[in-house]
């Protein structure tokens, strides 16, 4: 597996030059943040980040995210317009040497938790998601904005496209992802791009909307009605994780041969539909991590993974779940777990 860190561009605090001290840490997760969902991405500025990024020793391996438009997902007449884009934003990655593709198929909102700086006993704070405060909270009200929500949205478009989904069941959902897959996938194998759907997170419907991308069921269904190797899934252990009803080595199973990335983090249930996020070791949550990185390893999975969001600690501050300290100490605690394994 190749160890990567997740960096947001020149305006992240935590820097090319701090990341290359990690240990063991080669690959970067990255993305161009500037440009609306469903635009076509430059194959100049595509190049331009790959440049920045190997200029410090480092190289670009994965692009998390390339969003999906709204439209898609609706299954609009004018998603075929939006498709077109996502296509030859594929072709131009693929021309600027990037293979790998994280996206998901969240209807409106990304992750979402309902406390950024969730104190834990050690003094440090978290993520954490509280399902009895969450569904006191109005999308529309402004109460809550996270980092990743698409945010140019005026209130009123908001509004509007909320209430678009109001006739969209989960399998009209599941067949709007489908469609686009069936787009996209014929030419992510011409351009050998790996796609890798990152799962709903929370993997439960919120705000009245619905989610697909959720357990084992979604994505055999998923996996299997666009059966090829370039249609694939990011693992992340937080996100499935966070529902105690997801047996996460049996989702590793069901995906084998198809899982291109992975995020590793270790969340800690507390409460029906509710859980914080802790440091990566197994002790601190509900999590087997070495458990996890075993079935991985056992079932043949070598493609890039990432320390997922991260405690705040060490008085550290900066953009929640991102900051350096923790995900540095996760890389370095999930590196040892693969040092073990390879002497196996």
């Amino acid at each position: 597996m190749e160890m990567s860190f997740r960096w947001y561009g020149s305006d992240d605090p935590v820097t090319l030059d701090k990341i290359r001290q990690i240990p063991g840490v080669t690959g970067i997760v990255s993305a161009i943040y500037e440009i609306p969902a469903g635009e076509v991405w430059p194959y100049e500025k595509i190049v331009q980040l790959k440049e920045t990024i190997e200029q410090v020793g480092l190289h670009l391996n994965v692009i998390e995210s390339v969003p999906v438009h709204e439209d898609i997902k609706l299954g609009l007449p004018s998603r075929e317009k939006w498709i077109a884009n996502y296509k030859e934003t594929l072709r131009n990655l693929s021309r600027a040497g990037i293979h790998t593709v994280c996206y998901n198929f969240m209807p409106v909102f990304d992750w979402t938790r309902s406390n950024l700086k969730a104190p834990l006993p050690d003094g440090s704070n978290s993520l954490k998601y509280d399902a009895e405060k969450i569904k006191h909270i109005d999308p529309l009200s402004g109460q809550l904005t996270l980092p990743g929500w698409d945010l140019s949205f005026q209130k009123e478009d908001l509004k509007q496209v909320i209430d678009s989904y109001q006739e969209v069941t989960e399998k009209k959902l599941m067949e709007n992802l489908i469609y686009f897959l069936k787009e996209i996938i014929p030419v992510a194998e011409e351009e050998e791009v790996l796609m890798a759907i990152h799962p709903d997170d929370p993997p439960w419907p919120i705000f009245g909307l619905p989610r697909v991308v959720t357990g084992k069921e979604n994505i055999a269904f998923m996996l299997g009605a666009v059966d090829s190797p370039n249609n694939g899934i990011t693992f992340c252990t937080g996100s499935y994780g966070a529902d105690p009803e997801n047996n996460l080595f049996d989702i590793i199973d069901a995906a084998k041969g198809r899982i291109h990335f992975v995020h590793a983090r270790n969340v800690k249930w507390t409460g029906e539909g509710s859980f914080q996020e802790t440091s990566h070791l197994t002790r601190a949550g509900s999590i087997d991590m070495p458990g996890v990185m075993k079935k991985l390893h056992d079932t043949g999975f070598t493609g890039p993974i990432r320390p997922d969001h991260g405690r705040m600690i060490w008085g550290e501050e900066g953009r929640p779940g991102y900051g350096l300290y923790d995900r540095a100490l996760g890389a370095a605690y999930l590196n040892g777990i693969l040092d073990l394994l390879h002497e196996e």
